[in-house]
């Protein structure tokens, strides 16, 4: 997911996306622990994922403190 795809979302929109990656994380690690993951990009790609939307969050909550 792009960075303009996320700050066209909404708060609530980007706290439902984070679950869902925070989620989809967590089977991610499970699958590699038991050698089921063949793909170890999408790791990457996860945290990344999470890391933007955390990053769009912080964005906002410091434009409404100014």
């Amino acid at each position: 997911m792009k960075l303009t795809e996320i700050r066209a979302l909404s708060d609530d929109e980007i706290i439902s996306r984070l679950s869902d990656a925070k989620e989809e994380l967590m089977r991610l690690r499970f699958q590699q622990a038991t050698g089921e993951l063949t793909d170890t990009s999408r790791l990457k790609y996860s945290r990344k994922t999470i890391a933007r939307l955390h990053t769009v969050l912080r964005e906002r909550e410091l434009m409404e403190q100014e």
